[in-house]
C-alpha cells in the first residue's frame, strides 16, 4: 500500500518530460494540470474458505484483516471522463490457522493493480455519482507444506468495475465514498473480491502566468541537472533500511521504526551507482519534481553480481534554506528497472523486470550551489506485481554530486 501513492507520478514524469515547456518550470504541463490523485481506506471482503485448499487439507479458523486502501493517480482527458490507474491491497495478509491441526500457520497473499475509465454523472454543484469499469492485474501467493501445494499462486487479469458518490470541497477537493468489485474466477480458485472505502481525490491546478513567472524569477535555489556517483557498504549495517520500513527489533520490543519505505530478503553488500536527474516541475519555494536515470552495481551477501538500470521519479522537499546551503529530503518510488538477475541469493525475485526505490537526505552547498552531497538507502521489488517478489536492500549509499 505504501508503494501505490506515488506509483503512477512516473506515469506523470515520463509524459511530462517530454511536453515540458522549454526553460519553463514552475507552471504544470498540459498533462500535469488534467490529473489527480486519490487515496481511500475501507472494508476489503473476500471468501476464502477450506474449499480453496488442496484436498486433505483443512484450517479450523482463520485470520483476517478487513482494512485496505485504494491508491489512484488519473487524468482527465474530458471533463468527464478519466483514465485511472492504481492499486488495492489489504493491510495484512489473510491467513489459514492451525491447518490440519498441526500448528502450520500460513498466509496468502493478494494484491491488485488497476486501469480504468471512470464516467461522472453532475448532480449539482456539489455532487455527482460516477461509474468505472477496467481491468485489474490479480497476483495471489499461496503456500505448501512440504512439498505438497496446499493452495497454488495465481497471476491473471480480472475485470474489475465499481461506482461512488462524490462531493466537491473546492476546484481542487472531492471528498468520495466509492465501491470496488473483482468477480470470482473459477479458473484460478479465487473468490470474489469487493471494497467499500472512503477517501478523497485533489485534483491539480495551474498557476496562473503571473505567478508562474514571480517563481521563475525568485532566488530560491532549483538544480536544473544533477550528475551523482554512490557508494554503499553493508559493513556498516542495515538499521535505516530496517527502521524505515518498521522491521527494527529491541529487546522485547520488535517491529520498531516508521513504516515508509522497504526491506527485503536479498541483502546488497557492496552497492556503486550513476545517477543523472532533471528538473520538471518546482514550486515557489519547498517542492520539485525531476526524473532520473541510474546504473547500479551490487553484490550481494551471497556473492551475487547484479547490475540495475532504472529511470525513476523523485520528489524533492527542501526543509532549510541557508546562505551557504539548501538542505532537502527526498523520495523516489516505482522507477521501473531492468535487473540482470531474476533469482538472487536462492531467492526469487520474480522477473528481470522490477522497481527501484529511493529514499534519503542532503544538501547543496557552495556559493552557486555546484556541489551536492546526499545519504540514501535503496530498494528494488516489483510490487507484487508477480507472484515472486523477495526484494532487495541497498544500505545507506554515500553519495558526492555535481549539479549544471
Amino acid at each position: 500500500m505504501k508503494k501505490s501513492l506515488t506509483l503512477i507520478v512516473l506515469f506523470f514524469c515520463i509524459t511530462t518530460s517530454l511536453s515540458q515547456e522549454k526553460e519553463q518550470k514552475t507552471k504544470f504541463t498540459d498533462f500535469l494540470s488534467k490529473s489527480y490523485y486519490s487515496i481511500n481506506f475501507g472494508g476489503i471482503f473476500h471468501s476464502f474458505s477450506n474449499d480453496n485448499l488442496a484436498s486433505g487439507y483443512a484450517s479450523p479458523t482463520v485470520s483476517r484483516n478487513w482494512f485496505s486502501g485504494r491508491m489512484l493517480l488519473g487524468y482527465k482527458f474530458k471533463e468527464d471522463w478519466a483514465l485511472q490507474f492504481g492499486t488495492i491491497r489489504p493491510a495484512a495478509w489473510f491467513k489459514y490457522d492451525n491447518v490440519n491441526n498441526i500448528g502450520y500457520e500460513s498466509s496468502v497473499w493478494i494484491n491488485a493493480w488497476l486501469l480504468s475509465l471512470k464516467k461522472d454523472f453532475r448532480l449539482n454543484d456539489k455532487f455527482n455519482l460516477y461509474a468505472e469499469a477496467g481491468v485489474a492485474n490479480l497476483t495471489r501467493v499461496g503456500f505448501s507444506i512440504g512439498n505438497d501445494v496446499v493452495y497454488e499462486d495465481a497471476h491473471y487479469a480480472s475485470l474489475l468495475y465499481g461506482f461512488g458518490l462524490q462531493y466537491k470541497l473546492s476546484e481542487k477537493w472531492r471528498l468520495s465514498a466509492n465501491g470496488t468489485f473483482m468477480p470470482k474466477s473459477t479458473k484460478h480458485n479465487q473468490p470474489a473480491i469487493s471494497q467499500a472505502s472512503f477517501g478523497f481525490e485533489y485534483h491539480l491546478q495551474q498557476v496562473d502566468d503571473k505567478t508562474a513567472e514571480e517563481y521563475a524569477n525568485n532566488s530560491y535555489f532549483f538544480p536544473k541537472n544533477i550528475f551523482q556517483i554512490s557508494y554503499g557498504t553493508g559493513a556498516i549495517g542495515y538499521g535505516m533500511n530496517e527502521f524505515f520500513s518498521m522491521n527494527v527489533n529491541v529487546g522485547n520490543f520488535q517491529s520498531l521504526g516508521i513504516p515508509v519505505f522497504w526491506l527485503g530478503d536479498v541483502r546488497a553488500d557492496q552497492s556503486f551507482s550513476l545517477t543523472y536527474q532533471r528538473l520538471i516541475y518546482r514550486s515557489e519555494k519547498i517542492f520539485s519534481l525531476d526524473w532520473g536515470v541510474s546504473s547500479t552495481y551490487f553484490k550481494s551477501r551471497g556473492g551475487k553480481d547484479v547490475f540495475a538500470f532504472s529511470i525513476f521519479p523523485v520528489l524533492r522537499f527542501y526543509l532549510l534554506r541557508r546562505d551557504s546551503f539548501d538542505f532537502y529530503t527526498n523520495y523516489s518510488i516505482i522507477g521501473p528497472t531492468y535487473i540482470t538477475e531474476s533469482t538472487v541469493d536462492g531467492f526469487d525475485m520474480g522477473t528481470n523486470i522490477t522497481y527501484q526505490d529511493t529514499m534519503g537526505f542532503g544538501v547543496f552547498f557552495g556559493k552557486e550551489r555546484k556541489y551536492n552531497f546526499e545519504l540514501r538507502i535503496m530498494h528494488y521489488s516489483n510490487g507484487n506485481i508477480f507472484t515472486g517478489n523477495a526484494g532487495v536492500a541497498v544500505p545507506i549509499q554515500f553519495t558526492f554530486g555535481k549539479t549544471f
